[in-house]
């Protein structure tokens, strides 16, 4: 994983100096070692391996010695060796020294020994890696290739910190592992470059080097090469690892992906399929269902039908073909392992969930937009004023846009409350929803009966009102495909109830708009919310503010500020170790 000039050999060392427990040179070291065992193979060592210096060899003879470039070694047995230096100044030293009464090796020896100071034992290696991570990069990495191999190599360094305070009485440890898929894309080879003008060009060969990757990823010529890209460097790194380390998956060891900013829209695609042909394909039904309810003449209506006949055969067709495919080629997985937890830092996942026509539903499941037969836990990490993340939960439940984010612990927290038994709080519970906001139309007054979350606006708040709101609120956030979206998959949330009123009238729709929604939600004078239909799991979780923080300066470092922190770290290993804890306690139960 290191680049060609952070290379760092690796050798073996046989000799050491005494004390200090340095290694000789390797050339001075071979020499003495082949000398050694030319000499002295085959005799006996003393039975304790004793690392103290013995008794002076006072008197004692040199039994062997050895010529080097700069220095000597004598033998004054099989376990005394003394490395001597033969410049000037030292031998005069040793003939003053020797005149006064002392010897040779007491007075400018350097005892040697063959072997480092503690002896090799069966359990002298590294723990066993229960759970490898899989960390990918976002955007940017055109622009510094090998960063991904840096933060993550941050983030180790991070979470061995951690690891030693917290959890080092496991005898499993986790392991990350950069997952660096941008640089062996071609794409557009250097077409985008040839057309850059020339003026600022610093600037301009940032945000290509940057920003490009996202419209890289909305093109459809492009988008299939990312995907594949992060899909075969994922399966490729994996069986390296299994290749390397066999007990692995035998010991049923897990994996899990921490993903950064765009890297996690590229991961949740791969492990949900998603493809854009399906939008289209859901675009062209809503546009025939919209031809049906209109009044046309003969001559249309039998064409719609000739039409629609054609479709449908053509889609028997196809899943025809598709079936006799399948049964010869039998097609591998996606990715060759499950995803035990799904970590997103930065991530605008959000955004790109709610242009698709993600709308909120009832039930407080993972399920709705990430199923957990693909990933077992999703968890969306940001900083508060991180430019670039917003929130996954209101996209399950709305009313959770006006419910705070689960805040992270601080690494030197004593004693911390577990996340599962935090209790969920308002944004404002002070406020109260007595008044719509300014600037919404008089018409949109709401009944005693409406809901209080549907006239706040806090941020992670997807606009998802229900029939005429809806398209409203999309109107309202711009034109072209994304209000186009808002606009198409805005009717799919509502209830059976409100597409009855559809066929009411305008009054009907609008009436319907302002009262239907999610139901008051019961909170006490404490801010805390009261059983209603909550979360199984919470997925947003938030950083704290530091207490001296400029919000305006941590807008511009807190998107990239994620790897060396200690707080993530804790946060990434009490998930992870807690499902390993969980499940070998489960199985010793099972055992007795």
């Amino acid at each position: 994983f290191f680049l060609e000039t952070e290379k760092i050999p690796v050798m073996r060392g046989q000799w050491f100096i005494d004390g200090t427990w340095q290694p000789l040179e390797e050339e001075e070291s071979n020499l003495i070692e082949q000398e050694h065992l030319n000499r002295f193979k085959g005799q006996q060592l003393q039975e304790s391996f004793d690392m103290e210096i013995s008794k002076p060899v006072d008197g004692k003879e040199a039994i062997h010695s050895l010529k080097l470039s700069r220095n000597h070694v004598d033998w004054h047995s099989v376990d005394e060796v003394y490395l001597y230096s033969d410049a000037t100044t030292s031998k005069i030293a040793r003939t003053v020294t020797q005149k006064l009464g002392f010897s040779k090796a007491s007075s400018s020896g350097t005892r040697l020994h063959r072997g480092y100071v503690e002896e090799a034992t069966l359990e002298d290696k590294p723990p066993q890696t229960s759970h490898i991570v899989f960390v990918v990069h976002g955007i940017g990495q055109k622009m510094d290739q090998g960063r991904i191999i840096k933060n993550t190599a941050m983030m180790r360094d991070t979470a061995r910190k951690v690891e030693e305070k917290y959890f080092s009485n496991l005898a499993t440890h986790v392991e990350f592992l950069p997952v660096e898929w941008r640089s062996k894309l071609t794409l557009d080879g250097d077409t985008v470059d040839s057309i850059t003008p020339d003026k600022v060009r610093g600037l301009r060969d940032m945000l290509n080097s940057s920003a490009m990757d996202i419209m890289y990823y909305t093109s459809p010529l492009y988008r299939d090469e990312l995907v594949k890209g992060l899909q075969q460097e994922l399966n490729r790194l994996y069986s390296l690892f299994c290749s390397r380390n066999p007990e692995f998956e035998e010991k049923g060891g897990k994996v899990s992906i921490v993903s950064h900013s765009l890297g996690c829209v590229i991961t949740y695609d791969i492990m949900t399929g998603w493809n854009p042909v399906r939008l289209y394909e859901q675009l062209l039904q809503k546009e025939e269902e919209e031809l049906e309810e209109r009044w046309m003449s003969y001559e249309e209506q039998r064409l719609l039908e000739e039409l629609y006949v054609t479709k449908q055969r053509l889609r028997e067709i196809e899943e025809r073909l598709h079936e006799l495919k399948a049964s010869t080629i039998s097609k591998p997985p996606v990715l060759k392992f499950k995803v035990e937890n799904f970590f997103c830092m930065g991530s605008p996942l959000a955004v790109f969930l709610a242009l698709r026509g993600i709308r909120p539903g009832s039930s407080g499941s993972q399920d709705h937009i990430l199923p957990r037969t693909i990933c077992n836990r999703l968890l969306n990490i940001f900083h508060p004023t991180d430019p670039v993340a917003y929130r996954l939960e209101p996209l399950i439940l709305k009313h959770y846009s006006n419910i705070s984010p689960v805040q992270i612990h601080w690494y030197n927290t004593a004693n911390p409350l577990p996340y599962e038994h935090m209790k969920p709080s308002f944004l404002n519970p002070s406020k109260e929803p007595t008044s719509a906001p300014e600037g919404e139309s008089a018409s949109a007054a709401p009944s005693p009966t409406t809901s209080p979350v549907l006239l706040r606006r806090h941020y992670g708040e997807s606009i998802t009102n229900i029939g005429k709101a809806s398209i409203l609120g999309a109107a309202s956030i711009g034109k072209g495909l994304g209000g186009m979206l808002f606009s198409r998959f805005g009717r799919s949330s509502a209830t059976p109830q409100t597409m009855e009123t559809g066929k009411e009238g305008p009054e009907g729709d609008e009436k319907k708009a302002t009262t239907v929604g999610t139901p008051p939600l019961p909170h006490s004078s404490s801010g805390f919310l009261e059983p209603t239909v909550e979360l199984e799991h919470r997925i947003d979780f938030e950083l704290r503010e530091g207490l001296v923080e400029s919000r305006y300066w941590s807008a511009v470092t807190s998107h990239t500020a994620y790897w060396s922190s200690l707080d993530i770290a804790l946060f990434l290993l009490t998930f992870m170790y807690k499902q390993d804890q969980e499940e070998t306690d489960k199985s010793n139960l099972d055992t007795l």
